[in-house]
């Protein structure tokens, strides 16, 4: 368990943008008219650069020794 609100919303943060790059991928399979693709393709792309950033706002905590678990 994490001890910060910060590194527990990183956390949440890195866990809705999986969630956004299984929705996109799900909506590709199942659309039906070019408008689907292009709101999954931007659902798919903000998910991958919202877990990018988290990620490297993740790593930035734990090298300042600042994301610790209880």
């Amino acid at each position: 368990m994490l001890e910060k609100e910060c590194d527990k919303n990183i956390v949440r943060t890195i866990e809705l943008a999986f969630e956004m790059i299984r929705l996109a991928e799900q909506g590709q399979e199942h659309r039906e008219d070019p408008g689907c693709g292009v709101l999954y393709g931007i659902l798919l792309d903000t998910g991958y650069r919202l877990l990018a950033l988290a990620e490297k706002e993740k790593q930035a905590h734990i090298r300042k020794g600042e994301f610790k678990e209880k």
